[in-house]
């Protein structure tokens, strides 16, 4: 068994590409199916239609190989192909780390308008990707779950259907469940929330495991087995009510829902390809505290 390079399946009979030395499915085992960097090397090689080669063509065939090599099955970058969900792990500490030196070097309101998607200002296009990545800066209880829950359930999901995919559903999924939550907010009257946390994407995430295999077997704080559907929606039905309960806290209990009714339409739409989750991972319970968060 080996990984796809390229979309991070597992594949029985996998391919190695003589040209850039990755390992591929059949599916993108062909040069141009994996965008091979040895593809522009590739017809005229010694320049016999163009005059021999420019100094931009030269310049260009450096970088593909600088870029080979980097990529490459031994390369430094290598670790991130099929583990992009340690990649945005990786992203939400860096960015935790950038919110406190932002908040003691000039305050919190640059923090703000750097890393929290407000109902005030929607359109600071850049917060609907750093809230994503960005956790409440008081304590470590928000980005510790979180990042718990990415750490366990994210690879799971990534091997099921590829890395690029995972990718798009992560931030996707967060970004339209802030969305969601401010614009739930200013539906009730409430100009001037804000959210930041990667919750809605791990929320997301849940929902398609629960749709590829309802039953597969989580262990709830490292010692209660239960199956993810029950984890699923008892999650959901705790941010059911936050919302309809008065008071709800400084939790984006609609964030929560967002990204959840998006990952199990996700989930439904590959299982229909005959995408199935095995399996059985470990998670540790959820906390509050600090700002509005999901």
């Amino acid at each position: 068994m080996a990984l796809c390079d390229e979309c991070g399946r597992q594949e029985n009979m996998p391919y190695n590409c003589r040209h850039c030395g990755n390992t591929f499915c059949s599916e993108h085992r062909l040069p141009e199916a994996h965008d091979c960097p040895g593809l522009q090397n590739w017809g005229d090689p010694s320049g016999v239609f163009d005059g021999g080669p420019s100094a931009g063509a030269n310049e260009q065939s450096r970088a593909s190989k600088v870029s080979s090599r980097l990529s490459a099955t031994n390369g430094p970058l290598s670790y991130f192909r099929g583990n992009v969900s340690y990649l945005f792990l990786a992203l939400m500490l860096v960015t935790f780390v950038a919110q406190q030196v932002t908040l003691l070097v000039a305050g919190g309101q640059l923090h703000d308008t750097l890393f929290v998607l407000k109902s005030s200002a929607p359109l600071q296009v850049w917060t609907w990707v750093t809230s994503v990545f960005a956790h409440s800066p008081v304590g470590f209880t928000h980005i510790l779950f979180n990042g718990i829950a990415l750490y366990f359930f994210g690879p799971v999901v990534e091997r099921q259907i590829g890395s690029k995919a995972f990718a798009v559903l992560f931030l996707v999924s967060g970004a339209l469940a802030g969305l969601g939550q401010i614009g739930i907010s200013l539906a009730l009257g409430d100009p001037i929330s804000g959210v930041l946390g990667a919750s809605g994407a791990i929320m997301a995430i849940l929902g398609v495991l629960t749709v590829l295999n309802p039953g597969m077997k989580v262990l709830l704080y490292f010692v209660i087995p239960v199956p993810i559907w029950v984890l699923t929606f008892g999650y959901a039905a705790l941010s059911t009510f936050g919302i309809i309960a008065p008071g709800g806290g400084n939790v984006a209990h609609a964030a929560h829902l967002s990204g959840l009714v998006i990952g199990l339409a996700y989930g439904e739409y590959v299982k229909r390809k005959g995408v199935r989750a095995p399996g059985q991972v470990q998670f540790g319970g959820g906390g509050r505290g600090g700002r509005r968060r999901f």
